[in-house]
């Protein structure tokens, strides 16, 4: 499996193994569905990516970059900003293990939470970097 696609599922693996997390959105999507929200107020998608390469002449490896999304039509902040701070506890500096590839290092650079352009919405954004070493062909 591709270093992109298995932090993906790892992200979304770990998100969705987390307790305090699945409490409060109804899910974690990748493509969000018509009613993403199920019964809850909040819910998490995946927004874009990037890679960075970082390889040396004996190994391949690359900084990749997700942006993850909290959406909460809760009125005010506090729900978003609340989700966004348990995705950062869930994911910055854990000892995360991927299977084909190998994750030296994942933080969260980047967290902020804002209304969005409809005005009810609050949107959350967290950047999650990490460090992924790929095998020797």
């Amino acid at each position: 499996m591709g270093p992109s696609v298995e932090l993906q599922k790892l992200l979304y693996d770990t998100l969705r193994a987390t307790p305090e997390i699945m409490a409060v959105v109804g899910g974690v999507y990748d493509r969000v569905p018509p009613s993403p929200y199920g019964t809850k107020n909040a819910y998490i998608s995946f927004g874009p990516s990037d890679v960075v390469d970082d390889s040396a002449d004996c190994s391949i490896s690359g900084a990749h970059t997700f942006q993850i999304d909290v959406w909460s039509k809760e009125v005010g902040q506090v729900e978003a900003k609340a989700i966004v701070d348990l995705v950062f506890r869930a994911l910055h500096e854990q000892e995360l293990t991927m299977t084909d590839n190998a994750l030296a290092e994942i933080r969260v650079d980047f967290r902020r939470v804002f209304t969005d352009r409809d005005g009810l919405t609050t949107h959350g954004v967290v950047s999650v970097t990490a460090s992924i070493e790929e095998p020797e062909e």
